[in-house]
């Protein structure tokens, strides 16, 4: 038997596993080691490859940049300050057709750009912005939907764990791969508010309950805006996050390690100010930080012996050089991998994916003359649509537990969210046939 035929299986078997509920990071260890062993038949040469893995994924100082930025997000969770992003863009968006939708893209936007994570921000916007949204007389699905659906932003816009879990998979700049992130993220935030202006306009009853359809022509006073002062002190928290983050990421300032250290610090000051963490708090901040860290390291190392394995195997260059005699061409490999990384996010969760296709891709697409910054943001992009697709749906599900109230069922938030799919991949097909937008 070939290695080849040896690595396939391998991969077969790796699938099988997770799917039974291993743990990924076990699974892809002891795929990679048997693949070893087995190919070169020598287990001192896979014990040394192993221990080789494990050394660099802590060695690597770039590593130091997930606890940072993981250990923010917790931290501007609990300091209120998505929820100030939200009343602000209330007051201002409150004159428009759907503005408490329009204000729930807008402040998630925002809040993605300080904390990286989809959960945290479906979690967080969920409690604040669909008791509010429901008040108002939208529909519980619509609420719920557009919280899950624009939550995504978190894992495009910089900085994003997504983003830094395929820069060094695929050993591309942590940095290159933030700022290749804006203008994509910029543009799925503004496909969202359009989708919501025009269902709003034109097809109502989707966005809004029949009772509020029915009383809309009374008069209805607004509510007060907001005072400027007010509008001030609740957006300088973020404001001031986002300059000491991005602003000193895109300057050149800061290396994306430095950034992750000066944003967690600003947000413990923000936190200690506010009189949000006390002892109890500050120990689940850190103890919630150093299991998610823990889990993603973990994760990398064994990806990264497992890619090992896949080149002892051979199997890039081998299924690079079929997809170049078969006569599907860049595109063709792109439109069927894309079409893989969506069914296998409706059954792995985004890291999963990441860690078992992109050792074997990212060498094949880059051999096909992708740039390897432009195949991450489609990449990522499509991974993201598994958050919102069933059966797994991580974001949707984090918005219905989070609800906990009986009254809005999984499958009505799926729907709601399902629209924003639709926008999502329309983004994904722009990144694919305009490269400058991520690589200008």
């Amino acid at each position: 038997m070939s290695s080849i035929t040896i690595g396939l299986i391998l991969i077969g078997v790796l699938f099988v596993l997770v799917l039974m509920g291993m743990c990924i990071a076990v699974a892809l260890m002891a795929v990679a080691f048997a693949g070893v062993w087995i190919i070169r038949g020598n287990f001192d040469l896979s014990m040394r490859l192993m221990s080789i893995a494990a050394y660099n994924g802590v060695a690597n100082y770039l590593f130091a940049t997930i606890p940072l930025f993981v250990l923010m997000g917790h931290l501007v969770s609990i300091s209120n300050v998505g929820k100030d992003t939200f009343d602000v863009a209330e007051a201002l968006l409150r004159r428009l057709l759907g503005g408490l939708g329009i204000a729930t893209v807008a402040a998630n936007t925002i809040f993605a750009a300080v904390t990286g994570v989809s959960i945290a921000s479906a979690a967080v916007f969920t409690k604040v912005a669909v008791p509010e949204m429901t008040r108002h007389g939208y529909r519980p699905s619509f609420s719920a939907g557009t919280v899950a659906g624009s939550s995504v932003l978190g894992m495009l816009i910089p900085p994003s764990l997504l983003l830094i879990i395929y820069g060094v998979l695929a050993e591309q700049s942590i940095g290159r791969m933030f700022i290749a992130g804006l203008v994509p993220g910029a543009l799925l935030a503004g496909g969202f508010v359009l989708w919501i202006m025009l269902v709003a306009k034109f097809a109502p009853g989707f966005v809004f309950t029949q009772e509020y359809l029915i009383r809309k022509n009374e008069d209805h006073p607004l509510p007060p805006a907001m005072p400027t002062g007010e509008i001030l002190r609740k957006l300088t928290p973020i404001i001031v996050l986002v300059l000491f983050v991005l602003g000193g990421l895109y300057s050149g300032f800061f290396t994306p390690t430095e950034a992750g250290g000066v944003g967690a610090f600003a947000a413990l000051v923000i936190a200690l100010l506010r009189r949000s963490l006390n002892l109890g708090k500050w120990w689940q901040v850190l103890t919630q930080t150093g299991s998610i860290s823990v889990g993603i390291l973990a994760l990398l190392v064994a990806a990264g012996f497992y890619s090992q394995m896949l080149a002892v195997a051979g199997i890039p260059s081998a299924i690079g050089t079929f997809v170049q005699n078969s006569g599907f061409g860049a595109m063709g490999f792109l439109v069927v991998y894309v079409i893989l990384v969506l069914l296998l996010g409706m059954i792995l969760d985004s890291s999963s994916i990441l860690l078992i296709v992109v050792p074997i891709a990212a060498p094949i697409a880059e051999g096909l003359g992708f740039d390897l910054i432009q195949f991450g943001i489609i990449t990522v992009i499509a991974v993201e649509v598994g958050l919102l697709t069933p059966p797994f749906g991580i974001s949707i599900f984090t918005v219905h537990s989070t609800l906990a109230d009986g009254r809005t069922s999984l499958e009505s938030i799926f729907a709601g969210a399902l629209p924003y799919v639709g926008v999502m991949l329309g983004v994904l097909t722009l990144v694919a046939v305009f490269p400058g937008l991520v690589i200008g």
